[in-house]
């Protein structure tokens, strides 16, 4: 059911960065980049609130092992950096998860009274087949897969079966990018129009305007990456609302303070 105008006329986007990672080689970001040619990518969630609904777009992470693992700068735990914009990580009422990689999934347990949404084939792939002979968990804590069947057997996960699927008025979540397994992307309704929040699915703006692919999957995989970006400009009805997942950009194109950018 779609939102009523006044709905929509409640809803607000804010993007929250809880750290950087200084020195990225842009050659993990976009594929045949420059192999020294290096930059400082945000670590980013986003904050969708809606008429009865405070909704984390990711969760960023706290475990130690990625602190050690990367040279990680600015670093604030993501359910503090939430506070920052006014939520406390009680009052978040649904998480959506982007994918399961360590910087998205794995603050999940910061937030003790959300839902948590996740596509189906992305759950049953990384609670199972990925830890087989021949699977792949690259960038998947074993903490955080541990935390997803806890969740379930809680009672609070939500399985996301498929593409183009409303989970909450004004909230679509679409597939197809082939970041991980089963990555999926938010469309966010609002009065200035939609806006797509695109996470890893694409990771800058430079992405975009280029026409290279994200890091995906797999190498076959690298057509439906850019499938996915035409689509995602498709569906916010222009390239600049298709907001990438580790573009610092977003805090100089929209109002910031601190941390904080306020997308609409």
């Amino acid at each position: 059911m779609s939102p009523t105008a006044a709905e929509t006329s409640k809803v607000s986007i804010q993007a929250i960065r809880y750290a950087t990672i200084p020195g990225f080689p842009l050659a993990g970001l976009m594929m045949g980049a420059p192999p020294d040619e290096r930059i400082d990518i945000a670590m980013v969630i986003w904050l969708v609130r809606l008429p009865n609904h405070a909704v984390l777009f990711d969760t960023g992470f706290h475990r130690d092992r990625w602190l050690k693992e990367f040279t990680v700068a600015d670093y604030l735990r993501p359910d503090e950096a939430v506070a920052l914009a006014g939520v406390r990580a009680d009052q978040v009422t649904d998480v959506v998860i982007s994918h399961a990689h360590w910087d998205h999934l794995g603050g999940v347990d910061l937030f003790p009274n959300a839902r948590v949404w996740i596509q189906k084939q992305e759950y049953a792939y990384y609670t199972g087949d990925a830890w087989q002979p021949g699977g792949r968990s690259g960038g998947v804590d074993p903490e955080d897969v541990a935390c997803l069947l806890r969740l379930n057997t809680a009672g609070r996960l939500r399985l996301v079966d498929g593409d183009d699927v409303e989970i909450l008025p004004g909230l679509r979540v679409y597939t197809g990018a082939r970041h991980t397994f089963a990555s999926q992307y938010l469309r966010v309704e609002t009065p200035a129009g939609p806006f797509v929040l695109a996470s890893d699915n694409c990771y800058l703006d430079r992405n975009l305007r280029e026409r290279v692919p994200s890091a995906t999957f797999d190498e076959a995989d690298r057509p439906k990456n850019l499938a996915a970006q035409r689509r995602m400009i498709a569906l916010a009805g222009e390239a600049e609302r298709v907001i990438p997942g580790h573009d610092p950009r977003q805090f100089e194109r929209f109002p910031s303070e601190g941390r904080v950018a306020r997308i609409h």
